[in-house]
């Protein structure tokens, strides 16, 4: 992180920073000499557990802490302790006893649940890190296990403690991994959806009991506060209101040292670090209140501030749970679909003979045949081969409605069969699974920060520089003209406008809209997405597989040379038994015989052209008419320039001996495409379609469709040319597509969206993925980041209405303390509730 502007000072170069900031960074020891270095903790008396850390001796309180410093130190990682910002738990508890032998993480069997194969010898894992603190943990683990000898790749996200680490298992063990975890004293686990929400539960159990002593002591000093207030001038004598005082400073500590801690340490860090966030006001006017409150109780001169004090915290903690269970409910999506898979399934080692064994769900290999009964939810990936049911795909695609289910139909792990018994087939388990695969692009959206939240972040730090000015020069005005009230001014000031509600008003939008769009099965896989979604004002659209089902299928074969049809079929299945193109997939069903294919060698695919091969010593291509013809020298038939002005998707097979046969097929319009185009329509938005496909196929669909551009025979090269040409027109174009070809537009695209059912590169390229394959929920999706767009504006022009009108009240001294904390905690409620709207489903 920069902190100066020096230009040594350089955030990704770290420690090379300039001198001041060097000097500044080392100076992180604990508050006390007598406190353990390494966790804070005071050191027991007669100890001497000394390590040598940045040229001075350091003391520890344990062997734990000397022992995880010394390994710090000896691994190069001293900057641990020059960046981190809060203190560790103790080294002692850094590996509970379940997980003391750790050679049992290196059985193949215990890894088949977590760790996923990535080449021939690489290994990735999913594992939860315990005993993160700050974000120096999350620096400090990631470079000492990238420093360990045969790891090849680690990410860890500090917002779930999710880490996925890569390693060559010839050269280093998933157990000395863990075990460098331990040394350095945070915990490993293999990643559990179930640690993961305890983590969360003890973060609402500590916010709860926070906030009701926070409550508790509020009523209590209201209570003694109240006759004060009322009390007419002679009615109470001076030692009557001086135990009232006291009874309100003892009911105000645990308030202010146990409710109030977080701001003080968080505060704390801030300032160490040189940088201000929104705690940094709150404990300057928590703290000032209380302390003069301390004060005047002592001396007994002046005013007391106890009831405010304890409102304010109790509003600001009120205020700061509501937001913390709506951000915890959004991320709580991911875990959800963690929660999908059961922990068992019924696989049948003979079928078709019907006996069972229950096995765990991470023992099922590819090739194996399980029984789903009704009720149960798929285990893994598979086709069906037995039964006919209907699966609820409801938490993966957002479609409430069953799926039917027949043999030969794909199931998706995580759907839930409804009907009656089915026996699926296993092709995809553990990580390789779609569900996994959507968890994968969902974690990777939360990770990143968008590009409204880097901005509101910056505003809010110069408005804490603005705000902390104003309050100063206010106390100072105040204590001019009247010093008895210049305090609780100067508290007011400080309380008042806290930015939390502008720090809140753009994340708390985006996380609700992040996992309202998943719940309709509009999966947001990038951090800017919701807000160029959006402000789109012309939507691409590919063809094949976006707009039709991308089923095709061969209607009629055309004869054109020596071969008979069988012939020729099986020939242009053999140049495309390579290819996941919806057309090859449909040639190759149609020569499929059982039989083995022909070998071609030279395999040669030319984007958006076709694909050519050699076989026998002789060359041969299948894709355009066109591109055939340039093999065969010959013009294109007659025959197949009609079947292509029919509308119908034209593919010729010839070889240089001359032309072989010509392919008609065609491919079904998803049913909600008509009412999904005229619903974008009503919206403003242009609409376009690219495609590869015949000119006059694609101009067919463009008429049915009401699109006016609707182009065909266009190259990925050429979409790409089209595509920027429209963004030169000030166009913000949202680009929907499918397959490998589409995934440069994707990239140039402002947003870009992929079909569920769509090629890997295309999903992971993509902004947005379309889950259920259903365009009715993109223009639903377009309905809903429109309104968080909205709420995000309503929310910024509340935060500085707010802001602009209570600030000058404060100044003026029309705003007491306890008022302040209840506008402040208003405020921030404002833009968390108001966000909450948008998990309410419309009506049209």
């Amino acid at each position: 992180m920069r902190l100066c502007d020096k230009k040594a000072c350089s955030p990704w170069s770290f420690p090379a920073a300039c001198v001041a900031c060097e000097a500044f960074l080392s100076q992180s020891p604990p508050s006390s000499e007598h406190d353990c270095y390494h966790c804070g903790l005071p050191i027991p008396a007669n100890l001497d557990l000394p390590v040598e850390v940045d040229g001075a001796r350091r003391q520890m309180c344990c062997t734990g802490c000397q022992a995880v410093a010394e390994s710090i130190v000896s691994n190069g990682l001293i900057d641990y302790y020059r960046r981190r910002d809060a203190m560790p738990e103790q080294a002692r508890e850094a590996m509970p006893d379940e997980l003391k032998d750790l050679g049992l993480f290196d059985h193949p069997d215990f890894q088949k649940g977590f760790v996923t194969p990535v080449g021939e010898h690489e290994r990735e894992a999913a594992l939860i890190l315990e005993g993160i603190t700050c974000a120096a943990c999350i620096w400090l683990n990631e470079e000492h296990i990238a420093h360990q000898p045969g790891v090849t790749a680690v990410d860890i996200n500090y917002a779930t403690r999710r880490a996925r680490v890569r390693w060559d298992e010839r050269r280093i063990k998933l157990s000395d991994i863990l075990a460098a975890i331990q040394a350095i004293g945070y915990r490993a686990y293999p990643y559990d959806s179930a640690r993961s929400e305890q983590i969360s539960q003890r973060e609402r159990r500590s916010a709860l009991w926070r906030l009701f002593v926070a409550g508790f002591g509020m009523m209590q000093v209201m209570m003694y506060a109240f006759p004060v207030y009322i009390a007419e001038a002679g009615d109470m004598t001076a030692d009557i209101e001086k135990l009232l005082r006291l009874a309100s400073l003892i009911l105000t500590a645990p308030v202010v040292l146990y409710s109030a801690a977080p701001f003080f340490s968080h505060a704390w860090r801030d300032i160490r670090l040189r940088r201000l966030g929104m705690d940094v006001p709150v404990a300057l006017g928590v703290g000032a209140a209380f302390l003069a409150s301390c004060w005047a109780t002592i001396s007994d001169h002046g005013e007391v501030y106890f009831d405010s004090v304890t409102m304010f915290v109790f509003f600001l903690l009120c205020g700061r749970y509501v937001e913390m269970l709506a951000r915890q409910k959004a991320v709580r999506g991911v875990e959800e679909l963690g929660k999908a898979l059961p922990a068992f399934a019924e696989r049948l080692p003979g079928y078709p003979a019907q006996e069972g064994e229950k096995v765990p769900v991470s023992q099922l290999l590819s090739g194996d045949v399980i029984r789903v009964k009704p009720g149960e939810s798929m285990p893994a990936d598979g086709v069906v081969i037995d039964g006919r049911s209907e699966a609820n795909e409801a938490l993966l695609t957002g479609e409430s409605r069953p799926v039917p289910k027949t043999p030969g139909c794909e199931v998706t792990g995580g759907s839930v069969n409804v009907g009656s018994p089915l026996f699926v087939r296993v092709t995809r388990t553990g990580e390789h699974t779609r569900l996994a695969a959507i968890r994968q692009l969902m974690e990777r959206a939360s990770a990143e920060k968008p590009r409204v939240v880097q901005q509101a972040d910056k505003v809010a730090a110069w408005f804490i520089v603005a705000l902390l000015v104003l309050a100063c020069v206010t106390a100072v005005g105040w204590w001019w003209f009247d010093p008895d009230r210049a305090l609780w001014v100067f508290v007011s000031v400080l309380v008042v406008s806290c930015p939390c509600a502008l720090s809140l008003a753009t994340p708390v939008a985006l996380t609700v809209a992040t996992d309202a769009l998943a719940r309709m099965g509009v999966l947001v896989t990038r951090g800017h997405a919701i807000e160029a979604l959006a402000r789109a004002d012309h939507f691409v659209f590919d063809k094949t597989g976006t707009l039709t089902y991308g089923e095709m299928r061969v209607e009629q074969v055309r004869v054109l040379g020596g071969l008979g049809e069988v012939a020729v079929v099986r020939l242009a299945a053999g140049l495309e038994q390579g290819s996941e193109h919806a057309i090859a997939t449909a040639l190759r069903i149609e020569g499929a015989t059982g039989e083995p294919l022909a070998a071609f060698t030279s395999l040669n695919a030319t984007t958006g052209q076709g694909v050519s091969g050699v076989l026998d010593g002789l060359t041969y291509r299948i894709g355009r008419p066109g591109f055939v013809a340039a093999l065969t020298g010959t013009p294109v038939p007659e025959v197949l320039q009609e079947d292509e002005r029919s509308g119908r998707t034209v593919i010729a097979l010839g070889s240089s001996n001359g032309w072989l046969a010509g392919f008609a097929l065609s491919d079904g319009l998803r049913e909600d495409c008509p009412a999904a185009f005229a619903s974008l329509r009503g919206k403003g938005i242009e609409l376009s379609i690219f495609s590869g496909d015949t000119p006059s196929t694609v101009e067919e669909l463009g008429r049915r469709l009401g699109v006016k551009h609707a182009v065909g025979g266009m190259t990925p090269e050429g979409k790409h040319a089209e595509l920027r040409a429209l963004q030169k027109g000030d166009a913000v174009i949202a680009m929907v597509g499918d397959g490998v070809n589409d995934a440069p537009v994707l990239a140039q695209a402002q947003v870009s969206v992929a079909m569920g059912g769509g090629t890997d590169l295309a999903r992971n390229q993509a902004d947005i993925v379309l889950l259920s394959g259903r365009l009715a929920s993109l223009a639903e999706g377009v309905d809903l980041s429109r309104r968080a767009l909205r709420i995000i504006r309503q929310n910024l022009w509340w935060s500085f209405a707010y802001n602009f009108t209570a600030v000058p009240l404060a100044m003026s001294g029309l705003v007491t303390p306890w008022m302040a904390g209840i506008g402040m905690s208003a405020s921030s409620l404002f833009v968390v509730l108001n966000a909450l709207r948008l998990q309410r489903k419309r009506t049209h």
